[in-house]
């Protein structure tokens, strides 16, 4: 796949533009039109990509866990795939390459289905897919794309729970919920992505500035960017307008609290829904707090448990932080952007599942197995 990139770029690139022309059709956002937009850049970060999960280890086949018996049966715990995928996804064509990858890695069939708005891109890259699979003599039909972009096919293959092991939707709230509501199979999953960034009382004002502003604006439009921002009041007259002036000239819009209204310029009252909502966009919401208690419950009422991440140079306090939020990801003094399975050392990511049960957080290759008891005997028999 690597060399089919390289060899072929000009090819995708030119589909992917046929997807651009046509995104003012299907009504883009700004955000939306650039998690579909191939770059030169882009491409050699989908092939970085590749190369971080070609340098895994096979994970089908590892003994997790082992232990003999008094009777001397050998009892192991061996990962293995889940069996065949159906994966759902919006308008981000590198994750076709990324899914495709990590499932054929970790033994498993995936069944693709991009958006409407990324076809010409996935068909290009699915032809590459294709002919790479035939080239190193993996069976082409272990990778497979929905060639169509009618909105009925999903709900045939969701039917099929005897046939799929796995439902895994990556997209919008109203997708994933009529795929949680419709799967007749597991479904991998999360439904929104409300982050928050908690400036604590012992923050340091310049990473509380760099690390705010990293998590709304270096990409608004996915799913670990921050959306709320928290600052303890010991701190807010003078941290605050320092955070939000640097998110105004960002072009941030600020939905503040009235306590916070009365030091910074430039923002509107918040609403209650202001809170629990997933902008998508240069749009954050702002509160003062008077305890990392209240912070962290304001968290857990209107966060989705998503990526939340603590500024603060109180080892306690991160202590506190990490162990009372019930998130997927809880980052101390970094920036939420990076709870991605690149970033956390997976190779790439199926999606970022905000479910306990049976994967949480970056999916990749591990998420993407589970394991079965192989029992080895000498003729003992249970009495």
């Amino acid at each position: 796949m690597i060399e089919l990139i390289q060899q072929r770029t000009p090819e995708l690139l030119e589909a992917n533009e046929k997807d651009l022309q046509q995104a003012p059709e299907y009504g883009l956002t700004e955000a939306s039109i650039d998690r579909l937009r191939l770059t030169d850049t882009r491409l050699q970060g989908i092939v970085t990509a590749l190369e971080e999960i070609i340098a895994l280890p096979n994970p089908i086949g590892e003994i997790i866990g082992s232990n003999m018996r008094p009777n001397g049966l050998l009892v192991t715990q061996v990962r293995v795939p889940l069996g065949v995928v159906f994966f759902i996804y919006e308008s981000r064509p590198n994750v076709t390459i990324d899914a495709a990858a990590l499932c054929v890695k970790s033994g498993n069939a995936v069944i693709l289905r991009g958006g409407k708005e990324a076809f010409h891109s996935n068909m290009a890259l699915y032809g590459l897919l294709q002919q790479g699979l035939k080239d190193v003599g993996l069976p082409e039909q272990s990778v497979q794309l929905v060639e169509t972009t009618d909105r009925e096919a999903v709900g045939h293959f969701l039917k099929l729970g005897n046939l799929i092991d796995v439902t895994i939707p990556r997209g919008g709230k109203g997708l994933i919920e009529r795929v949680a509501k419709d799967a007749t199979m597991p479904v991998i999953k999360h439904f929104d992505g409300v982050c928050h960034v908690y400036l604590d009382q012992s923050a340091d004002p310049e990473l509380a500035v760099s690390i705010t502003v990293n998590s709304k604006c270096q990409r608004p439009g996915v799913c670990n960017a921050a959306e709320s921002l928290l600052v303890h009041a010991d701190i807010a007259e003078t941290i605050l307008p320092m955070v939000t002036g640097a998110l105004v000239e960002q072009g941030v819009e600020l939905r503040c609290c009235p306590r916070s209204m009365e030091l910074i310029s430039g923002g509107q009252l918040a609403t209650d829904a202001d809170y629990a909502t997933e902008y998508g966009a240069k749009i954050m919401s702002v509160k003062i707090v008077d305890t990392m208690d209240a912070a962290i419950q304001h968290i857990h009422q209107y966060g989705s448990g998503h990526t939340e991440s603590i500024v603060t140079t109180n080892l306690a306090a991160a202590e506190k932080f990490t162990t009372e939020v019930d998130s997927a990801a809880v980052i101390v003094n970094a920036s939420t952007r990076f709870n991605d399975g690149g970033e956390f050392g997976l190779g790439a990511e199926i999606g970022i599942s905000t479910d306990k049960f049976h994967a949480r957080g970056p999916c990749g290759l591990n998420e993407l197995t589970s394991y079965k008891y192989v029992a080895h005997g000498a003729g003992q028999i249970r009495e």
